[in-house]
């Protein structure tokens, strides 16, 4: 590596707005965020699916609802 054109990397606090801290390194200093591994639905398992337009009731009223295998 070349001295003198690499930034400083130092240690660095990310900030999310559910008031978590995560303590890393980064060329900044401060970095705030909204949402984090401990806030996001997908992580947390909260994560709900949302059916809009009703289109799985769409499908299977076109195409109908097939309990098992065609024997």
């Amino acid at each position: 590596m070349k001295p003198g054109i690499h930034p400083e990397y130092k240690p660095a606090q990310i900030s999310c707005a559910c008031g978590n801290v995560i303590e890393t390194r980064s060329t900044r200093e401060q970095i705030s965020v909204e949402i984090c591994s401990h806030c996001h639905p997908f992580y947390t398992g909260k994560q709900k699916l949302v059916d809009t337009a009703g289109r799985v009731e769409r499908f299977k009223r076109k195409y109908g609802e097939t309990g098992g295998s065609k024997d």
